[in-house]
């Protein structure tokens, strides 16, 4: 497996307006998508900083994935996401080399992109997570 480079930088908010506007504010960068991803229980906004995208991720249920990471841990970092192509077969080699899964096959996120997620056990504590476009 190789990625093609950093899709984004996922980060849990309590408050996506405000972070939106501290992003906006601060760093001058322009928010280009805001979306819900009912089956995530989340709503996220896309940055684009070079080729890389910062993605703001508030939760919108308590017992969302965000909302308990936010509960356990703040706001912050939740997940570093590489671009890949070929992810299912990349979930395969992943799985003959021992890296836990959460995810074992491509599911759908944010984007229309097709992700997956490796367990923070197996990649040093940081949450992983791999993407690819679907194909057209």
């Amino acid at each position: 497996m190789k990625p093609t480079h950093i899709e984004h930088i996922g980060i849990a908010v309590e408050n996506l307006e405000e972070a939106i506007a501290f992003y906006e504010n601060t760093f001058g960068l322009e928010c280009y998508s805001i979306e819900e991803v009912k089956d995530q229980k989340v709503r996220t906004a896309f940055f684009k900083v070079g080729e890389t995208k910062i993605e703001l991720l508030e939760s919108t249920s308590p017992d969302g994935p965000i909302g308990k990471f936010i509960e356990k841990r703040g706001q912050g970092v939740h997940h570093l996401a590489f671009a890949v192509n070929g992810l299912a077969s990349n979930l395969e080699e992943l799985k003959e080399k021992e890296v836990r899964l959460i995810d074992e096959k491509p599911r759908k996120g944010a984007e229309g992109l097709n992700i997956a997620f490796l367990h923070p056990k197996s990649t040093f504590g940081v949450l992983t997570e791999l993407c690819e476009k679907p194909k057209e």
